[in-house]
């Protein structure tokens, strides 16, 4: 999640004063809106909970108003508070940060708490109603529609919640997972837009998973609706045999037939991002993304025309970030002298290890690029607990239990310093970015196969030579 405080208001008060409120944006969007007397009081209460030694520096009390320039000043510090806090590993999931900003979403949005009826929908487009309070944060809502389907309680852990945009040409844009620190039904409510909604599907991305799902007929129907609308959005590859073999197994309701013979495709389980920019093999490249199978799957179109395909695995990255700047706008042309609307340009940064000597960063330019960094960091989580001899029923009882966090990988772990606005030296662009994650990967896997690695199509120069995880 890339926490931001990218602007301040000035709001008044009911007895008709005056303060200065600080906008806290999530992966871009509004999230709450908060006083600094508020986040000084969830500051003195991690100070009591943690001590003084683990919490980031604060911003000094003023005994006179701010001028414009001390505001600014005081946003910038806050911002940088917020992201330290929540890249913690044991502050950024406390449950006394995560309430904070569930209250202080509630609050903003004004949405009194009560009885609401919240749509959840499946793969398929079929709708789930669940009856729950407008202040249930996300794992009540997932428990909740959990029990409406009558999906056991163990399976629970194996599906997330995440908000979709419906497009236009009928696919659909997933936003981000539902994190612990907002309350879906205020989430959804406060975007105004029916084009917005929540949906259902699993959450893990190693197939064997599928087999603990599908021992359960409730399990197994949520993979099967979900692997059908994959494969209907063309996210999975099927040639013509296999479409008329899938027709064939639906046809009979062999749904568990259909799921194997699915998992055998290419793509299956992947998450399919819109249309982007890269850099790589050269710049300005237009990019299909595809996040599965613990890699980055690259469908690349180059200024020639030509098309090439490639997988950068996860287990190949020293580190990635992510990167946000505002340019503002007036009528779609940046204009320095102009705040009132703003374009934000995301980009997840990774470097990559292309050979046993050569690392290189490759940058994907995309609205949706924190939600590949998440996928990212889902993956690297499953690869630890699945190392360690875990499994995702345990590694959703230590999220619940709160034990699960980055802190668990600590030796694997280095903090780069910030990647830089693309332009540093233009006024215009506001640079907000910071370090998002940032995971070093060293012998996974025991396997040296080259297969196991890259298993890509891109060629000449760009080809990447086969060696071990444990090469790096």
């Amino acid at each position: 999640m890339h926490f931001s405080i990218p602007e301040t208001e000035v709001r008044s008060d009911e007895n008709g004063s005056t303060h200065v409120a600080y906008n806290i944006h999530v992966n871009g969007v509004l999230h709450c809106r908060v006083r600094y007397s508020q986040l000084l009081g969830l500051h003195e209460q991690i100070k009591k909970e943690y001590g003084t030694n683990v919490v980031p520096a604060f911003p000094p009390k003023k005994l006179f108003t701010l001028t414009p320039a001390e505001v600014e000043q005081r946003r910038e510090q806050l911002e940088k508070y917020m992201q330290a806090v929540r890249q913690d590993p044991i502050l950024g999931s406390s449950e006394m940060f995560n309430s904070f900003l569930r209250k202080a979403q509630q609050e903003t949005q004004q949405i009194p708490t009560e009885e609401v009826q919240l749509d959840i929908y499946l793969s398929n487009g079929q709708k789930v109603k669940v009856n729950i309070l407008s202040s249930d944060q996300t794992e009540d809502v997932l428990e909740a529609v959990a029990s409406k389907l009558d999906l056991p309680e163990e399976l629970v852990g194996y599906f997330s919640l995440f908000l979709v945009q419906e497009r236009g040409d009928g696919g659909c844009t997933y936003v981000r997972k539902l994190q612990e620190f907002e309350l879906p039904y205020v989430s959804v409510t406060s975007l105004h837009s029916p084009d917005f909604h929540i949906v259902l599907r699993k959450s893990y991305w190693d197939t064997a998973y599928d087999s603990d799902v599908m021992d359960d007929c409730v399990g197994l129907n949520l993979l099967y609706v979900q692997t059908v609308s994959d494969i209907d959005l063309g996210w999975v590859l099927v040639n013509k045999e296999q479409h008329r073999q899938l027709n064939s197994l639906q046809e009979k309701g062999s749904k568990k037939e259909f799921i194997r013979l699915a998992q055998t495709l290419k793509y299956y389980g992947y998450i399919k991002f819109d249309p982007c920019i890269t850099d790589f093999p050269e710049k300005g490249c237009h990019v299909i993304v595809g996040a599965g199978n613990n890699e980055l799957n690259f469908h690349v179109k180059l200024p020639s025309e030509q098309v090439k395909e490639g997988s950068f695995k996860v287990t190949r990255m020293r580190c990635w970030r992510v990167t946000s700047s505002q340019v503002p706008v007036v009528n779609g042309t940046a204009n320095p002298s102009s705040s009132s609307k703003c374009d934000v340009k995301l980009e997840l940064a990774f470097e990559y290890l292309m050979s046993k000597d050569r690392l290189q960063w490759v940058t994907i330019t995309s609205p949706q690029a924190i939600m590949m960094s998440i996928c990212l960091q889902s993956m690297v989580d499953e690869l630890m607990v699945k190392k360690s001899g875990g499994s995702i029923k345990k590694m959703q009882k230590k999220r619940l239990n709160g034990t699960l966090h980055r802190s668990d990988s600590q030796q694997a772990v280095k903090s780069p310093p910030l990647l830089d606005s693309p332009n540093s030296s233009r006024e215009q662009v506001v640079k907000i970015s910071t370090k998002l994650s940032s995971v070093s990967l060293r012998g996974l896997s025991s396997s040296n196969s080259a297969s196991d690695i890259s298993g890509n199509d891109f060629h000449g120069n760009y080809a990447f030579e086969g060696i071990g995880d444990d090469d790096l």
